[in-house]
C-alpha cells in the first residue's frame, strides 16, 4: 500500500518590501529632527543669535539713523562696502540673522512642547515606590521608636506634608513604606522659562511684522506727521498698510544740547507738540533716553545738527528770507557739519538754478582759508559755502539726496560754480549776476524716530516669564523622601529606614540631617504620649 503526501502549499509572497532609499532618508530625516529639538542644539542657536546680535550693537544701523551709516562710509570708504555687503549695517533683517532666529524658535517648539506633555504628566503621577535597599540612597538612616509601625508611618507623613511634600502610603509585602516628593514647580520654571523664550521670539516676530519705524530730521520750529512720504528713512513689517498708520503730528519748537567739559555730549533734550493732524497738541519734552510714548508709539531723538539759515537777495530787488537745509554731522566732537541748499524755482529773470553747498563750523576757526570747527557749541558759528548756477536735475526723475548736489549734474556742465566764501553771521557774497547770499544764522534740528512696536507689552510680559522660570531653575530643588517601617527593633519596637533622594546644585546631607533630627523629635514626643507611657529609645542607628 503507498502512501501519498499531500502536495505542499507554495509559500505566500512575503509582502513588498519598502524601499531602502525612502526608509534611509526617513531614518535621516528623524536623526536630525532629534538634533535640532536637542536642548544642547537650542543652547547653541541661542549663543549664536546673541553673537549675531552684536554687529548691530557695534556699528550703526539703517533702521536707527541714516546719517550715521552714512558718516561711517565716509569714513570707512573701503571697509563700509564690504560690511554691508555682508548685512551688517541692516543686521536684525538680514537673512543671516533670520535664519538663525527661525531655526532657534522650532528648535524650542520641538524640545519644549514634548516635555511640557511629559511634566503635565508627571504632576498627575504619584511619586514611586520605595527602593527595596534605601541604604543605596545618597542619604539615608535609620531611626528606632516604641511606636508601632503604622504610627511611626503617620508620625513622618504628618512631619512631611507640612514640608509641602505629596505623600503616598503603601503596603508592600506586608511591609508599610511611604513616598513623598516636593519641588515639581522646580521643573516648572524650567518649562516656564523655555516657553517664555519661545513667547519672546513671538512677540519681537511680531512686533516685526505688524510694526513700522520711520527717521525724519525736523528743524525747530517744523514738524511732520506720521506718513510714509514725509519719513528720510522707514520701514515697515510685511503686514502693515500705509493706512494703519496712527494719526500723529511732532513739532519740534526747541533743541537743547548739554555738554561736558570735555566737550562730550551730556545730555539731548526736545521739547515738542504732539497730537492728531490740526489740532494744537500737547506739550513734552523728550531726550535720547525718554521718548515720547502714547498709544503703542515712541518717539526717539537719537541725534542732532545744524541748520544754517541764508537770505538770497536777487538783482531784481526779490528776497528769499531764511532758507534752510540741515547740514549733517561729518565729526561727532566738533559737530562740523556738511550739506547743501537747492533754490530750484526763482523766478524769471534769473540765471538758472542756484544751488548752495558748504561746510558749517559751530565754532569756526579759519586757518590758510581753510575753516575748521574746534567746538561743538555754537560760540561762532560760520559756514564755508560755494554757490553753483545751473541745473539741478530734480526734475529728471532720477532719485537723489536732500543733503547734496547731485556730482553728475556738476561733471557734464549742466552746474557751474560761480562764487566761493568763507562767511560769519551777517556777512555776505555776491555772485556775478548780482544776486547776493547773506548768512543770517543758524537753527537746531534733531533726528527723530517714529516707532510703533505692537509687540512690545508681549515682549515684556515674556521677559518677567523668562526671569520667573529662570529664578524657579535655580532656586528650587527636587526632592524625594522614601520611608519604611518594620517591626523587631532591639527591646520592641519599630525600626524606620529613611532613604532621600535630591536633585539640584548644593550639599543634601545638612537638610537631610535636619530632616531626620525634625523626625527624631517627633517620634519621642508621640511616643512620650503614647498610653504605654514607655520611654523611647532616642538614638539612632546610622545607615
Amino acid at each position: 500500500m503507498t502512501i501519498t503526501a499531500p502536495p505542499r502549499e507554495a509559500p505566500a509572497p512575503p509582502p513588498p518590501a519598502r524601499p531602502s532609499a525612502v526608509r534611509g532618508l526617513g531614518a535621516l530625516l528623524l536623526r536630525q529632527w532629534r538634533r535640532l529639538t536637542a536642548m544642547r542644539t537650542a543652547i547653541v542657536l541661542l549663543f549664536l543669535l546673541a553673537l549675531a546680535a552684536i554687529p548691530g550693537s557695534l556699528l550703526p544701523q539703517r533702521s536707527l539713523s541714516q546719517s550715521n551709516v552714512s558718516q561711517y562710509f565716509a569714513e570707512h570708504p573701503t571697509l563700509a562696502p564690504l560690511l554691508d555687503d555682508l548685512y551688517l549695517f541692516d543686521v536684525f533683517s538680514s537673512p543671516w540673522f533670520a535664519a538663525v532666529y527661525l531655526l532657534l524658535f522650532v528648535s524650542l517648539i520641538g524640545c519644549v512642547l514634548p516635555r511640557a506633555a511629559e511634566h503635565a504628566h508627571a504632576l498627575r503621577t504619584p511619586p514611586p515606590p520605595a527602593p527595596r535597599r534605601l541604604t543605596r540612597l545618597p542619604d539615608s538612616a535609620s531611626l528606632t521608636t516604641t511606636l508601632p509601625a503604622p504610627d511611626a508611618l503617620d508620625a513622618v507623613e504628618e512631619e512631611l506634608r507640612v514640608r509641602r511634600y505629596r505623600v503616598v502610603r503603601r503596603d508592600r509585602d506586608g511591609v508599610a513604606e511611604l513616598s513623598a516628593e516636593k519641588g515639581m514647580l522646580k521643573e516648572t520654571g524650567n518649562l516656564v522659562f523655555h516657553l517664555a523664550l519661545v513667547a519672546l521670539l513671538l512677540g519681537l516676530a511680531g512686533g516685526k511684522l505688524w510694526g513700522y519705524e520711520g527717521s525724519i530730521l525736523v528743524t525747530e520750529g517744523d514738524r511732520f506727521c506720521n506718513s510714509f512720504q514725509q519719513y528720510d528713512t522707514h520701514s515697515a513689517g510685511a503686514l502693515v498698510d500705509s493706512g494703519d498708520l496712527s494719526p500723529v503730528c511732532v513739532g519740534l519748537e526747541d533743541f537743547r544740547a548739554e555738554y561736558e567739559e570735555d566737550l562730550t555730549a551730556a545730555s539731548f533734550t526736545a521739547d515738542i507738540t504732539y497730537g492728531a493732524p490740526g489740532e494744537d497738541g500737547s506739550r513734552e519734552v523728550i531726550g535720547v533716553n525718554d521718548p515720547l510714548r502714547v498709544d503703542g508709539d515712541r518717539v526717539y531723538v537719537t541725534g542732532h545738527g545744524f541748520s544754517p539759515r541764508f537770505t538770497v537777495t536777487l538783482p531784481d530787488g526779490r528776497t528769499f528770507d531764511d532758507v534752510s537745509a540741515p547740514f549733517l554731522p561729518v565729526e561727532q566732537s566738533t559737530m562740523a557739519s556738511e550739506g547743501a541748499l537747492k533754490l530750484p524755482d526763482l523766478g524769471a529773470g534769473t540765471d538758472g538754478q542756484l544751488a548752495l553747498q558748504g561746510f558749517f563750523a559751530p565754532t569756526g576757526l579759519v586757518q590758510d582759508d581753510i575753516l575748521t570747527s574746534i567746538d561743538p557749541r555754537p560760540l561762532a558759528p560760520q559756514v564755508a559755502v560755494v554757490a553753483f548756477q545751473g541745473y539741478l536735475g530734480l526734475d529728471s526723475g532720477l532719485p537723489q539726496s536732500v543733503y547734496s548736489l547731485d556730482a553728475s549734474q556738476i561733471e557734464r556742465g549742466r552746474l557751474t560754480e560761480v562764487a566761493r566764501s568763507n562767511l560769519s553771521v551777517g556777512e555776505s557774497m555776491t555772485l556775478p549776476d548780482g544776486t547776493a547770499v547773506t548768512f543770517t544764522g543758524y537753527s537746531e534740528f534733531a533726528a527723530m524716530q517714529f516707532s510703533h512696536d505692537p509687540g512690545q507689552l508681549w515682549v515684556l510680559g515674556a521677559a518677567v516669564a523668562v526671569l520667573t522660570g529662570l529664578l524657579g531653575m535655580l532656586l528650587l530643588r527636587r526632592e524625594r523622601v522614601f520611608a519604611r517601617a518594620t517591626a523587631g527593633a532591639p527591646g520592641g519596637g519599630t525600626v524606620l529606614d529613611v532613604g532621600a533622594l535630591t536633585r539640584g546644585s548644593g550639599d543634601s546631607a545638612p537638610r537631610f540631617a535636619a530632616l531626620t533630627d525634625d523626625l527624631r523629635a517627633v517620634l519621642t514626643a508621640r511616643a512620650d504620649r503614647a498610653p504605654s507611657g514607655a520611654a523611647p529609645p532616642t538614638g539612632g542607628i546610622p545607615a
